[in-house]
């Protein structure tokens, strides 16, 4: 799958499988995002090829474990994230692919910080905070 930013300064492959998609619906995604959620496929970090240089910003999550959210410095879009929870598997923004339709979301996570008027597909497993 092919993607980048919105000024096309930062451009990513991922070849192979993804690990897992989900929608996370955190209080951190919301804020980062500007949105409801962020819909985001993990892939093992060998399987993907980024070219420009990503600026990363380091919070602390829920877990209390550092998440790095990667930028990019000219436009701002936020592309991906590494989580230290899951070392080695990069997080990809789902609407940054070229495709977004290749995206499907496995599972709803952090549903208990879900802004009341957001619509969750029905057919998808939910949990209140992450799976596991």
């Amino acid at each position: 799958m092919l993607g980048g930013c919105l000024c096309g300064a930062i451009l990513y492959e991922t070849r192979g499988h993804t690990v897992f998609s989900v929608n996370c619906h955190c209080r951190d995604c919301q804020r980062t995002s500007g949105g409801a959620y962020t819909p985001a496929l993990f892939a093992p970090e060998t399987s993907i090829t980024i070219s420009g240089e990503v600026t990363y910003y380091a919070s602390t999550a829920y877990s209390g474990r550092k998440v790095s959210r990667g930028f990019c410095p000219g436009c701002g879009s936020q592309l991906c994230a590494k989580l230290e929870i899951l070392p080695d598997i990069i997080g990809i923004r789902a609407g940054t692919l070229d495709d977004p339709s290749l995206f499907n979301p496995g599972v709803d996570i952090f549903t208990s910080s879900a802004a009341r008027w957001d619509f969750m597909n029905p057919d998808i497993p939910k949990f209140q905070r992450e799976p596991g």
